[in-house]
């Protein structure tokens, strides 16, 4: 975590020492993560204020969409909850687009529950036994006697990836889970059903549902940043190549300690400095 850190801050201040290029107004398209969106969207609305003259336009869809797009060459900025993949650098470069990723901000995915659910921690293996249907009941870890309703993300989503890797360890979820195609719509079905466990990024987390401890760590802005929460990662957004004109300025604006990372914490997602 350290180490990437170090690298992005470096980016970010090479970004700035190239800002002296040209810079032209028009319309930018940001494409794909649905757990980066809260960020973007702040950010975006604050820096058309700041600059009227550049619209951006922003659409979700989930990671693997959005680094499609940009392999198009459909969107100028792809977001992405995770980062991209050997077969998709593969792709990339046969038609010619050279993917540089930007982390933009850190996140921990959360387990939640319905807020009358008693249980408070869960573990990584428990979470494991769960999604892969080894666990049906919240009595076996500790909960109340209710068969569990499993709550997924879809498989184009980089959270959904990300919980693949680190809690299910390449293991698949059960066919019976419920598949959502949004952190909002994960958090809307959990906060409706007494039953459902899920899992959403750290910046969607309200007090409609209870966010579940993970091997007795709380997911918290200082347990992302040192890498203490087992589910921790950062977020990316990819351009193709070095972003010039008005993707440069616009990414710089994300990535500056005074600007576009005050819009990061207002999101609920942690920042980078």
């Amino acid at each position: 975590m350290k180490n990437v850190k170090k690298v992005m801050v470096l980016i970010f201040v090479l970004g700035f020492i190239l800002t002296a290029g040209t810079v032209w107004a028009g319309q930018l398209v940001i494409k794909g993560s649905t757990t980066v969106l809260p960020i973007a969207q702040k950010t975006i609305e604050a820096f058309m204020k700041k600059n009227p003259d550049i619209k951006i336009s922003l659409s979700g869809g989930g990671s693997s969409n959005g680094i499609k797009a940009l392999v198009d060459g459909t969107t100028d900025v792809a977001n992405a909850s995770r980062f991209i993949k050997d077969k998709e650098i593969k792709k990339a470069v046969e038609k010619g687009v050279y993917p540089v990723p930007f982390a933009c901000a850190y996140d921990s995915i959360i387990p939640v529950v319905h807020t009358d659910n008693t249980l408070s921690n869960i573990t990584m293996a428990q979470l494991k036994d769960i999604y892969t249907g080894k666990i049906r009941n919240f009595k076996e870890i500790g909960g109340p006697d209710l068969k569990i309703t499993v709550i997924s993300r879809d498989t184009s989503s980089g959270t959904y990836e990300t919980w693949e890797k680190k809690v299910m360890k390449k293991e698949r979820v059960t066919p019976g889970a419920s598949v959502m195609a949004s952190n909002g719509a994960v958090v809307q079905a959990v906060s409706s059903n007494k039953h459902a466990i899920g899992y959403v990024g750290i910046g969607y987390l309200d007090n409609s549902v209870k966010a579940l401890t993970a091997d007795g760590i709380k997911g918290t802005e200082e347990t992302t940043l040192s890498g203490q929460f087992p589910i921790s990662r950062p977020l990316f957004m990819f351009t193709n190549g070095w972003p010039k004109g008005d993707t440069l300025k616009y990414i710089n604006f994300v990535l500056n300690p005074e600007k576009g990372q005050k819009y990061v914490s207002e999101s609920g997602y942690v920042k980078l400095y």
